[in-house]
Protein backbone atom coordinates (compact mmCIF):
# COMPACT_ATOMS: atom_id res chain seq x y z
CA UNK A 1 0.00 0.00 0.00
CA UNK A 2 1.13 3.54 -0.59
CA UNK A 3 1.03 5.55 2.55
CA UNK A 4 1.47 9.31 2.81
CA UNK A 5 3.09 10.49 6.50
CA UNK A 6 2.50 14.52 7.07
CA UNK A 7 4.70 15.41 9.74
CA UNK A 8 8.29 15.00 10.15
CA UNK A 9 8.68 15.14 13.87
CA UNK A 10 8.71 11.79 16.05
CA UNK A 11 5.54 10.63 15.65
CA UNK A 12 6.15 11.59 11.71
CA UNK A 13 9.20 9.98 11.22
CA UNK A 14 8.47 6.73 13.59
CA UNK A 15 5.05 6.55 11.26
CA UNK A 16 7.54 6.46 8.30
CA UNK A 17 9.22 3.84 9.52
CA UNK A 18 6.79 1.68 10.97
CA UNK A 19 4.83 1.43 7.31
CA UNK A 20 7.82 0.96 5.50
CA UNK A 21 8.96 -1.58 7.81
CA UNK A 22 6.14 -3.64 6.76
CA UNK A 23 6.84 -3.09 2.83
CA UNK A 24 4.69 -0.43 2.71
CA UNK A 25 5.71 2.31 -0.13
CA UNK A 26 5.95 5.61 2.15
CA UNK A 27 5.96 9.27 1.34
CA UNK A 28 7.35 11.89 4.59
CA UNK A 29 6.07 15.20 4.02
CA UNK A 30 7.51 17.78 5.99
CA UNK A 31 6.96 21.66 5.97
CA UNK A 32 10.48 22.35 7.05
CA UNK A 33 13.99 22.33 5.35
CA UNK A 34 14.75 19.36 7.73
CA UNK A 35 13.22 16.36 9.71
CA UNK A 36 13.12 16.52 13.50
CA UNK A 37 13.14 20.22 13.94
CA UNK A 38 11.24 20.00 16.98
CA UNK A 39 13.04 16.91 18.28
CA UNK A 40 16.59 19.14 17.84
CA UNK A 41 15.51 21.27 21.11
CA UNK A 42 14.07 19.00 23.28
CA UNK A 43 16.19 18.40 26.64
CA UNK A 44 18.20 21.75 25.89
CA UNK A 45 19.15 19.96 22.17
CA UNK A 46 20.27 16.84 24.21
CA UNK A 47 17.12 14.94 23.54
CA UNK A 48 16.07 12.74 26.39
CA UNK A 49 14.57 10.29 24.17
CA UNK A 50 12.46 8.32 25.79
CA UNK A 51 12.26 6.88 30.05
CA UNK A 52 13.93 3.47 30.74
CA UNK A 53 11.48 3.27 33.55
CA UNK A 54 8.85 -0.03 33.52
CA UNK A 55 6.04 0.65 31.17
CA UNK A 56 3.83 0.19 34.35
CA UNK A 57 5.55 3.66 35.01
CA UNK A 58 4.68 5.39 32.45
CA UNK A 59 1.03 5.20 32.70
CA UNK A 60 1.66 6.88 36.18
CA UNK A 61 3.21 9.45 34.07
CA UNK A 62 0.69 10.31 31.75
CA UNK A 63 -2.01 13.21 32.62
CA UNK A 64 -4.28 12.55 29.77
CA UNK A 65 -5.86 9.37 28.65
CA UNK A 66 -3.37 7.03 29.56
CA UNK A 67 -4.90 3.99 29.27
CA UNK A 68 -5.12 5.16 24.99
CA UNK A 69 -2.08 3.86 25.32
CA UNK A 70 -1.79 0.03 25.80
CA UNK A 71 -1.82 -1.13 22.56
CA UNK A 72 0.94 1.53 21.19
CA UNK A 73 3.32 0.50 24.49
CA UNK A 74 2.32 -3.13 23.66
CA UNK A 75 3.14 -2.07 19.71
CA UNK A 76 6.53 0.26 20.48
CA UNK A 77 7.98 0.68 23.78
CA UNK A 78 11.12 2.29 25.38
CA UNK A 79 13.15 -1.23 25.07
CA UNK A 80 12.66 -0.88 21.34
CA UNK A 81 12.97 3.09 20.40
CA UNK A 82 16.62 2.62 22.59
CA UNK A 83 17.70 -1.17 20.60
CA UNK A 84 16.61 0.97 17.53
CA UNK A 85 18.97 4.31 17.86
CA UNK A 86 21.83 2.53 19.00
CA UNK A 87 21.65 -0.08 16.50
CA UNK A 88 21.67 3.23 14.40
CA UNK A 89 25.03 3.84 15.58
CA UNK A 90 23.94 6.53 18.49
CA UNK A 91 24.69 4.82 22.23
CA UNK A 92 22.55 5.81 24.67
CA UNK A 93 23.18 7.01 28.24
CA UNK A 94 20.63 6.59 31.35
CA UNK A 95 20.46 9.36 33.72
CA UNK A 96 18.76 10.61 36.74
CA UNK A 97 15.17 9.84 37.21
CA UNK A 98 15.61 6.84 34.30
CA UNK A 99 16.01 9.61 31.63
CA UNK A 100 17.56 8.37 28.70
CA UNK A 101 19.53 10.28 26.46
CA UNK A 102 22.10 9.73 23.40
CA UNK A 103 25.88 9.39 24.62
CA UNK A 104 26.99 12.88 22.67
CA UNK A 105 24.65 14.77 24.38
CA UNK A 106 23.28 15.75 20.80
CA UNK A 107 19.84 15.44 19.72
CA UNK A 108 21.14 15.61 16.04
CA UNK A 109 22.63 12.08 16.48
CA UNK A 110 19.36 10.65 17.22
CA UNK A 111 17.84 12.22 14.07
CA UNK A 112 20.54 10.65 12.18
CA UNK A 113 19.72 7.54 13.13
CA UNK A 114 16.52 7.35 12.54
CA UNK A 115 16.67 9.41 9.48
CA UNK A 116 19.18 6.75 8.20
CA UNK A 117 16.87 3.71 8.63
CA UNK A 118 14.22 5.53 6.55
CA UNK A 119 16.77 6.22 4.05
CA UNK A 120 17.51 2.52 4.13
CA UNK A 121 13.77 1.41 4.19
CA UNK A 122 13.23 3.68 1.15
CA UNK A 123 10.93 6.16 2.56
CA UNK A 124 10.82 9.19 0.38
CA UNK A 125 11.02 12.37 2.04
CA UNK A 126 9.61 16.18 0.75
CA UNK A 127 10.75 18.90 2.39
CA UNK A 128 9.84 22.12 2.71
CA UNK A 129 5.95 20.29 1.53
CA UNK A 130 2.88 21.97 3.66
CA UNK A 131 -0.37 19.90 3.27
CA UNK A 132 -3.12 22.71 3.74
CA UNK A 133 -6.42 19.91 2.77
CA UNK A 134 -6.92 16.37 2.81
CA UNK A 135 -8.35 14.71 -0.41
CA UNK A 136 -11.33 12.63 0.23
CA UNK A 137 -13.76 10.07 -1.86
CA UNK A 138 -16.61 8.05 -0.99
CA UNK A 139 -16.59 8.76 3.11
CA UNK A 140 -12.88 7.63 2.77
CA UNK A 141 -9.46 10.06 2.92
CA UNK A 142 -7.46 9.18 -0.36
CA UNK A 143 -4.41 11.90 -0.38
CA UNK A 144 -3.51 15.41 0.49
CA UNK A 145 -3.23 18.83 -1.21
CA UNK A 146 0.05 20.91 -0.59
CA UNK A 147 0.16 24.68 -0.05
CA UNK A 148 1.74 24.57 -4.18
CA UNK A 149 -1.20 23.28 -4.89
CA UNK A 150 -0.07 19.13 -5.97
CA UNK A 151 -2.74 16.68 -5.14
CA UNK A 152 -0.56 13.43 -3.78
CA UNK A 153 -3.13 10.60 -3.68
CA UNK A 154 -2.62 7.13 -1.23
CA UNK A 155 -4.09 4.11 0.65
CA UNK A 156 -3.47 6.07 4.09
CA UNK A 157 -2.81 9.13 5.16
CA UNK A 158 -0.86 9.41 8.53
CA UNK A 159 -1.48 12.82 10.26
CA UNK A 160 1.60 13.69 12.67
CA UNK A 161 1.30 17.08 12.55
CA UNK A 162 2.41 17.95 16.14
CA UNK A 163 0.40 20.41 18.40
CA UNK A 164 0.52 24.39 19.01
CA UNK A 165 3.98 24.44 21.51
CA UNK A 166 7.20 25.81 19.53
CA UNK A 167 5.17 27.35 16.89
CA UNK A 168 8.66 28.55 14.93
CA UNK A 169 9.11 24.58 14.11
CA UNK A 170 6.45 24.40 12.63
CA UNK A 171 3.49 22.91 15.21
CA UNK A 172 1.25 25.72 14.52
CA UNK A 173 -1.64 23.70 15.17
CA UNK A 174 -2.60 23.45 11.44
CA UNK A 175 -2.65 19.79 11.92
CA UNK A 176 -5.93 20.43 13.99
CA UNK A 177 -7.84 22.08 11.16
CA UNK A 178 -7.25 18.77 9.17
CA UNK A 179 -8.82 16.76 11.67
CA UNK A 180 -12.05 18.88 12.24
CA UNK A 181 -12.16 19.24 8.36
CA UNK A 182 -12.05 15.50 8.31
CA UNK A 183 -14.96 15.54 10.96
CA UNK A 184 -13.04 14.59 14.31
CA UNK A 185 -13.54 16.75 17.47
CA UNK A 186 -10.43 18.45 18.97
CA UNK A 187 -10.39 18.82 22.89
CA UNK A 188 -9.17 22.64 23.06
CA UNK A 189 -5.35 22.59 22.89
CA UNK A 190 -3.75 24.27 25.83
CA UNK A 191 0.07 24.94 26.41
CA UNK A 192 1.50 22.16 28.71
CA UNK A 193 4.69 21.81 30.53
CA UNK A 194 5.23 25.55 31.01
CA UNK A 195 5.98 28.40 33.29
CA UNK A 196 3.09 29.65 35.79
CA UNK A 197 2.15 33.22 34.99
CA UNK A 198 2.57 35.41 38.63
CA UNK A 199 1.33 39.01 39.05
CA UNK A 200 3.35 38.72 42.32
CA UNK A 201 6.06 41.48 42.54
CA UNK A 202 8.05 39.52 45.70
CA UNK A 203 8.35 36.67 42.91
CA UNK A 204 9.25 39.16 39.85
CA UNK A 205 12.22 40.56 42.27
CA UNK A 206 13.66 36.98 43.04
CA UNK A 207 14.13 36.08 38.96
CA UNK A 208 17.01 34.24 38.34
CA UNK A 209 16.98 32.38 42.29
CA UNK A 210 16.80 28.65 41.57
CA UNK A 211 15.28 26.39 44.77
CA UNK A 212 16.10 22.43 45.08
CA UNK A 213 14.65 19.87 47.51
CA UNK A 214 11.48 22.30 47.16
CA UNK A 215 7.85 20.94 47.07
CA UNK A 216 5.71 22.64 45.23
CA UNK A 217 1.79 22.11 45.27
CA UNK A 218 -1.40 23.19 43.61
CA UNK A 219 -4.51 24.17 46.13
CA UNK A 220 -7.78 24.39 44.44
CA UNK A 221 -10.52 25.77 46.46
CA UNK A 222 -8.20 25.18 49.96
CA UNK A 223 -7.37 21.66 48.99
CA UNK A 224 -3.78 20.15 47.69
CA UNK A 225 -4.57 19.20 44.31
CA UNK A 226 -1.15 18.08 43.04
CA UNK A 227 2.27 18.49 44.65
CA UNK A 228 5.46 17.83 42.96
CA UNK A 229 9.22 17.36 44.62
CA UNK A 230 12.37 18.92 43.62
CA UNK A 231 14.06 21.97 41.61
CA UNK A 232 12.42 25.29 40.71
CA UNK A 233 13.06 28.84 39.16
CA UNK A 234 11.35 31.97 39.97
CA UNK A 235 11.16 34.18 36.85
CA UNK A 236 10.40 37.85 35.72
CA UNK A 237 6.79 36.79 34.86
CA UNK A 238 6.47 34.18 37.63
CA UNK A 239 7.65 30.69 38.04
CA UNK A 240 9.21 27.94 36.42
CA UNK A 241 11.82 24.98 36.69
CA UNK A 242 11.12 20.93 36.31
CA UNK A 243 8.47 20.50 39.17
CA UNK A 244 6.38 24.07 38.12
CA UNK A 245 6.35 22.63 34.32
CA UNK A 246 5.23 19.06 35.79
CA UNK A 247 2.19 21.41 37.83
CA UNK A 248 1.06 23.12 34.59
CA UNK A 249 0.16 19.84 33.37
CA UNK A 250 -2.34 20.08 35.73
CA UNK A 251 -3.39 23.90 36.32
CA UNK A 252 -6.88 25.15 36.75
CA UNK A 253 -7.59 28.65 36.39
CA UNK A 254 -8.10 29.96 40.41
CA UNK A 255 -5.58 27.28 41.32
CA UNK A 256 -2.60 28.50 43.82
CA UNK A 257 0.74 27.70 43.76
CA UNK A 258 2.02 26.50 47.63
CA UNK A 259 5.82 25.91 48.13
CA UNK A 260 7.44 23.82 51.11
CA UNK A 261 10.97 25.07 51.58
CA UNK A 262 11.55 22.27 54.30
CA UNK A 263 10.11 19.17 53.24
CA UNK A 264 12.56 16.80 54.73
CA UNK A 265 11.69 18.72 58.41
CA UNK A 266 8.11 18.02 59.75
CA UNK A 267 6.61 21.13 61.62
CA UNK A 268 8.21 19.99 65.04
CA UNK A 269 11.48 19.46 63.38
CA UNK A 270 11.74 22.73 61.83
CA UNK A 271 10.26 24.96 64.81
CA UNK A 272 13.57 23.13 66.78
CA UNK A 273 16.00 23.98 64.31
CA UNK A 274 14.85 27.64 64.45
CA UNK A 275 15.36 27.61 68.13
CA UNK A 276 18.66 26.18 67.69
CA UNK A 277 19.64 29.10 65.00
CA UNK A 278 17.62 31.41 67.17
CA UNK A 279 19.74 30.42 70.15
CA UNK A 280 23.33 31.37 68.36
CA UNK A 281 21.70 34.89 67.30
CA UNK A 282 20.06 36.03 70.28
CA UNK A 283 20.57 39.34 70.02
CA UNK A 284 20.14 39.68 66.43
CA UNK A 285 17.39 41.86 64.56
CA UNK A 286 15.20 38.89 63.26
CA UNK A 287 15.79 39.73 59.54
CA UNK A 288 19.23 38.65 60.05
CA UNK A 289 18.97 35.71 61.87
CA UNK A 290 18.17 33.51 58.68
CA UNK A 291 20.72 33.33 56.60
CA UNK A 292 21.72 29.50 57.94
CA UNK A 293 18.37 28.49 56.58
CA UNK A 294 17.34 30.59 53.61
CA UNK A 295 18.77 32.15 50.53
CA UNK A 296 19.90 35.82 51.09
CA UNK A 297 17.28 36.66 48.81
CA UNK A 298 14.27 34.48 50.29
CA UNK A 299 14.89 36.44 53.67
CA UNK A 300 13.01 39.62 53.10
CA UNK A 301 9.95 37.35 51.70
CA UNK A 302 10.11 35.61 54.87
CA UNK A 303 10.30 38.14 57.25
CA UNK A 304 7.27 40.11 55.65
CA UNK A 305 5.06 37.29 55.31
CA UNK A 306 5.38 36.20 58.63
CA UNK A 307 4.21 39.47 60.42
CA UNK A 308 7.17 39.96 62.59
CA UNK A 309 8.67 42.97 62.72
CA UNK A 310 12.40 42.67 61.20
CA UNK A 311 13.90 44.40 63.55
CA UNK A 312 12.75 43.34 66.69
CA UNK A 313 15.52 41.18 68.28
CA UNK A 314 15.64 37.50 68.14
CA UNK A 315 15.44 36.72 71.64
CA UNK A 316 12.14 38.68 71.63
CA UNK A 317 10.99 36.29 69.25
CA UNK A 318 7.38 34.73 70.36
CA UNK A 319 6.96 30.82 70.78
CA UNK A 320 3.34 31.95 68.55
CA UNK A 321 5.65 33.89 66.15
CA UNK A 322 8.00 31.59 65.40
CA UNK A 323 5.20 29.61 64.58
CA UNK A 324 3.95 31.75 62.16
CA UNK A 325 7.32 31.45 60.84
CA UNK A 326 7.50 28.12 60.40
CA UNK A 327 3.93 28.36 58.80
CA UNK A 328 5.35 30.31 56.07
CA UNK A 329 8.25 27.96 55.49
CA UNK A 330 6.10 25.34 55.25
CA UNK A 331 3.16 26.63 52.99
CA UNK A 332 4.52 29.85 51.23
CA UNK A 333 1.95 31.10 49.16
CA UNK A 334 2.11 32.07 45.45
CA UNK A 335 -0.75 33.81 43.37
CA UNK A 336 -0.97 32.55 39.91
CA UNK A 337 -3.36 33.30 37.68
CA UNK A 338 -2.54 31.86 34.29
CA UNK A 339 0.20 29.29 32.84
CA UNK A 340 2.68 30.88 29.72
CA UNK A 341 1.43 30.86 26.15
CA UNK A 342 2.55 27.99 23.41
CA UNK A 343 6.05 29.54 22.69
CA UNK A 344 7.20 28.58 26.27
CA UNK A 345 5.35 25.24 25.92
CA UNK A 346 7.04 21.94 25.79
CA UNK A 347 3.86 20.26 25.03
CA UNK A 348 0.40 21.25 23.92
CA UNK A 349 -2.12 19.55 26.16
CA UNK A 350 -5.66 18.74 24.55
CA UNK A 351 -5.83 17.70 20.69
CA UNK A 352 -8.22 14.85 18.30
CA UNK A 353 -10.56 13.26 20.99
CA UNK A 354 -9.19 9.71 21.54
CA UNK A 355 -12.93 8.05 21.40
CA UNK A 356 -12.59 8.87 17.72
CA UNK A 357 -9.52 7.10 17.21
CA UNK A 358 -8.74 3.40 17.47
CA UNK A 359 -6.00 2.80 19.95
CA UNK A 360 -5.26 -0.34 18.72
CA UNK A 361 -4.07 0.82 15.29
CA UNK A 362 -4.21 4.44 15.53
CA UNK A 363 -6.89 4.94 12.82
CA UNK A 364 -10.02 7.26 12.15
CA UNK A 365 -13.26 5.96 13.76
CA UNK A 366 -14.86 8.78 11.63
CA UNK A 367 -13.48 8.44 8.17
CA UNK A 368 -11.30 5.96 6.39
CA UNK A 369 -8.22 6.00 5.59
CA UNK A 370 -6.89 8.65 7.99
CA UNK A 371 -4.63 8.26 10.98
CA UNK A 372 -3.45 10.19 13.82
CA UNK A 373 -0.33 9.93 15.94
CA UNK A 374 2.10 11.85 18.33
CA UNK A 375 0.92 15.18 20.09
CA UNK A 376 -2.19 15.48 17.65
CA UNK A 377 -3.42 13.07 19.74
CA UNK A 378 -5.28 14.15 23.40
CA UNK A 379 -2.44 12.32 25.22
CA UNK A 380 -0.13 14.42 27.57
CA UNK A 381 2.49 13.21 29.97
CA UNK A 382 4.86 14.58 32.70
CA UNK A 383 8.62 15.61 31.81
CA UNK A 384 11.34 12.67 31.78
CA UNK A 385 11.08 11.13 28.06
CA UNK A 386 7.78 10.12 28.46
CA UNK A 387 6.20 12.56 25.98
CA UNK A 388 8.82 11.72 23.26
CA UNK A 389 7.91 7.92 23.99
CA UNK A 390 4.48 8.41 23.16
CA UNK A 391 5.24 10.39 20.22
CA UNK A 392 7.53 7.39 19.03
CA UNK A 393 4.91 4.64 20.26
CA UNK A 394 1.76 6.19 18.55
CA UNK A 395 3.57 6.85 15.53
CA UNK A 396 5.12 3.22 14.95
CA UNK A 397 1.86 1.67 15.54
CA UNK A 398 0.04 4.24 13.19
CA UNK A 399 2.18 3.27 10.34
CA UNK A 400 2.80 -0.91 11.86
CA UNK A 401 -1.16 -1.12 11.86
CA UNK A 402 -2.17 -0.65 8.64
CA UNK A 403 -3.58 -3.18 6.73
CA UNK A 404 -4.54 -4.81 10.85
Amino acid sequence: MKVLVVGGGAAGMMAAYGAASCGHEVVLLERNEKLGKKVYITGKGRCNLTNAGSIGEFYAQIVHNPKFMYSAFNAWDNADMIRLVESSGCPVKIERGNRAFPVSDHASDVIRAISGQLKSLGVKVLLGTFVTGLEKSDGRVTGVITNDGRRLFADWVILACGGASYPSTGSDGNGYELAVRAGHEVISPRPSLVPLISPEAWVHELAGLSLKNVTASLYRNGRQAVSEFGEMLFTHEGLSGPIILSLSSRYEKGDEVRIDLKPALDVRTLDERLQRDFRDNSNKDFDNSLDRLLPKSLIPVIVDRSGIDPHKKVHQVTSEERMAIVSVLKSLAVEVTDVAGFGEAIITGGGVNVKEVDPSTMSSRIVEGLKFAGEMLDVDALTGGYNLQIAWSTGYLAGAGIGW
